[in-house]
C-alpha cells in the first residue's frame, strides 16, 4: 500500500466534505435574513442524507465495476452497506475505502448545489424528499456514467462508465471530465432549473428585489469553497503526481482570471463591480475549471477562466429575461459553467483539442458527454419534483415566504438581536 497516496487522497476527501459547509455559507449569505437557516439547512440535510445513502448503496450503484460498463444503470449487490471493502485488496496501492470516502464527498456536495434554484420557499421535509430521490435515480447512476472505472494490474484503466469508455469506443477518444464537469456540475444545474420551473416563482420576483443579506458570508462560503475544491481537483488524480499538481495550478489559475472576468463585466453593465460579484466568478471559474484541470496549460486555464466568469456574469441575467426564479443562480453559474468548461476541452485539451493537434472527434464526445447528463437530469428532476408537490408539496405559503420561513419550517431565527424573554 503506497501510505503517502492514501493520505493525499484521504486529506483531499477532508477538504471537498469542508465544501458542502462552505456552499451552505454562500448560499445563506446571498437569501433573505429570514430564510439564512432554511438555507443553510439544505446542504447540512444533504450531507446527513447522503453520506447514510452513500454507505447504504449510492456507492454500489456509482461504481458497479464492469456490469457498468454495458447497462447504463447498474449495480453491484456485494457492494452495498460496503462490507466486501472493508479489506485491502491484494496489490492495492491504497485503500477502496479512502476512495469510497472521496467519492461520498462529491455525491452530497452534487445535491446541495440543487437547493439554491429554491432558497425562500421550499419545505425542508419536501426537499429531503427530493435528494434522496433524485441522488437515487440520477446522481449515483451519472457518476457511473463518467467516474465508474476499474485498475489493470500494471494501473491502466481496465473499464469505465459509457460515457467515459464506451464514447472512446466509438469516436476514438474518450470524454475528458477530470473532477465532475458533467456529473457534478451540468448535472446539478440541470435539476436545479426544473426545480426552479416546478415551484415558480418567489413573491414579488424581479430584478433588484430580493437582495444578498450578508455579502461577508459569501465571500466566507466561497473562500471555504475554493479551498475544498483543491480536494475536490487535485485529489481527483487520485495520486500525489505531477497531474494532481496541474490540476491544483488551474485551480488557482482559472477561477481568479474568472473572479476578474466577472468584474469587469459588472463594471461595465452595473457601474460598480460588487463583492457577490467576485465571490461569484470565483465559483463560476471553478465549476468551469472542474472537467478540465488536468487537461489544460496554465495559459489556457486562465482563458477558460476569463471567458466563464464574463459569460456567467451575462448568463445570470437570463431568469429575468426568459421568466425562471433561480434563485441563488445555480443555472447561470453551474449548468453554464459546467458546460463552458467541458465543451472548452474539446478545442483546447493537451493533445486531442482541435486547436492542440486533434481534430474535432474530442469536441463530439464532450458534447454527446455533456447534453446526456443535462436531458437525463433535467427530465427525472422534473418529475420527482413536480410528484411532490403535487402530493405532498415542495412550496411554502406565500404568507410564510413572504415572513421568512426561518421561524415556520426550524422554528429558529438566523440573528437574534435582542433577549425575547427580556
Amino acid at each position: 500500500m503506497d501510505q503517502g497516496n492514501t493520505a493525499f487522497i484521504l486529506i483531499a476527501a477532508a477538504l471537498v466534505l469542508l465544501m458542502t459547509p462552505g456552499l451552505a455559507f454562500f448560499y445563506g449569505g446571498l437569501v433573505k435574513a429570514k430564510s439564512v437557516i432554511s438555507m443553510m439547512m439544505m446542504s447540512f440535510g444533504a450531507l446527513g442524507l447522503i453520506g447514510v445513502l452513500w454507505v447504504l448503496y449510492g456507492y454500489a450503484i456509482a461504481f458497479p465495476g464492469e456490469s457498468g460498463t454495458v447497462f447504463p444503470w447498474a449495480i453491484d449487490g456485494g457492494a452495498i452497506g460496503l462490507s466486501n471493502a472493508l479489506e485491502l485488496a491484494d496489490g492495492a496501492s491504497y485503500p477502496e475505502l479512502a476512495f469510497i470516502a472521496f467519492q461520498a464527498t462529491f455525491a452530497i456536495i452534487t445535491v446541495a448545489l440543487v437547493s439554491g434554484a429554491i432558497a425562500d420557499r421550499a419545505k425542508f421535509g419536501a426537499w429531503m424528499i427530493f435528494a434522496g430521490v433524485w441522488a437515487t435515480v440520477v446522481y449515483f447512476p451519472v457518476a457511473s456514467w463518467v467516474f465508474n472505472f476499474g485498475l489493470a494490474d500494471d494501473g491502466s484503466f481496465e473499464y469505465g462508465g459509457w460515457i467515459t469508455h464506451g464514447l472512446q469506443d466509438v469516436f476514438g477518444v474518450g470524454v475528458i471530465d477530470f473532477a465532475g464537469g458533467t456529473a457534478v456540475h451540468i448535472n446539478a444545474g440541470a435539476a436545479a432549473l426544473a426545480l426552479a420551473l416546478v415551484l415558480g416563482k418567489r413573491v414579488g420576483f424581479q430584478k433588484g428585489v430580493h437582495v444578498p443579506h450578508n455579502p461577508p458570508f459569501v465571500l466566507l462560503g466561497a473562500g471555504l469553497l475554493w479551498f475544498g475544491w483543491f480536494g475536490f481537483n487535485a485529489g481527483s488524480e487520485l495520486a500525489a503526481d505531477n497531474t494532481a499538481a496541474l490540476a491544483f495550478v488551474n485551480t488557482i489559475a482559472a477561477p481568479a482570471a474568472a473572479l476578474l472576468g466577472w468584474l469587469v463585466v459588472e463594471k461595465i453593465k452595473d457601474g460598480k463591480p460588487t463583492s457577490v460579484g467576485a465571490a461569484s466568478g470565483a465559483v463560476a471559474g471553478l465549476v468551469a475549471i472542474t472537467p478540465a484541470c488536468g487537461s489544460l496549460d496554465p495559459i489556457w486555464a486562465i482563458v477558460l477562466g476569463i471567458i466563464t466568469g464574463a459569460v456567467c456574469a451575462l448568463a445570470i441575467e437570463l431568469k429575468f429575461k426568459l421568466g425562471f426564479d433561480d434563485s441563488l443562480d445555480v443555472v447561470g453559474i453551474h449548468l453554464v459553467g459546467g458546460l463552458i468548461g467541458t465543451l472548452y476541452l474539446g478545442f483546447f485539451a493537451r493533445g486531442t483539442g482541435l486547436f492542440m493537434g486533434g481534430d474535432a472527434s474530442q469536441l463530439i464526445v464532450q458534447a454527446i458527454a455533456a447534453f446526456a447528463v443535462l436531458i437525463y437530469s433535467f427530465v427525472l428532476a422534473f418529475i420527482i419534483g413536480f410528484a411532490i408537490e403535487k402530493t405532498i408539496g415542495f412550496r411554502v405559503k406565500n404568507e410564510d415566504e413572504i415572513a421568512g420561513i426561518d421561524t415556520i419550517v426550524h422554528g429558529e431565527a438566523g440573528y437574534v438581536l435582542e433577549d425575547a424573554k427580556a
